[in-house]
């Protein structure tokens, strides 16, 4: 149950992150109002993600040690750079593939241990 809720924190924040993304793409054809911005269903998507992967990122905290709890929220920078690449259509580097294949090792090693 623990990694469930974990597995839905990250996603959740995830999902908030993406929506951000999303939301500052479609101010570009608004005006600079913050009223205008404030309409964004993007943003509202962002904030309610958010609060809701807070939720129940606090329950994770209670069912799991910190030092292992903690780490494994990592997995947001590998989901979040596999968005960037087949989303966004962004181009990851070498270095930021080992970077990204280093943390999926350690969340395996922390995984292991938990």
């Amino acid at each position: 149950m623990s990694l469930l809720l974990l597995l839905l924190a990250c996603g959740l924040t995830c999902l908030g992150q993406v929506a951000q993304k999303f939301a500052v793409e479609s101010w570009r054809d608004q005006p600079s109002t913050v009223v205008a911005k404030l309409r964004s269903g993007w943003l509202w998507l962002a904030l309610f993600s958010l609060g809701l992967g807070l939720l129940v990122w606090l329950l994770v905290l209670q069912r799991m040690e910190v030092g292992v709890a903690y780490p494994m929220l990592s997995l947001n920078f590998v989901f979040i750079t596999l968005i960037a690449r087949f989303v966004f259509r962004e181009h990851i580097d070498r270095r930021h593939w080992l970077g990204v294949a280093l943390v999926i090792g350690g969340v395996v090693l922390l995984g292991r241990h938990a």
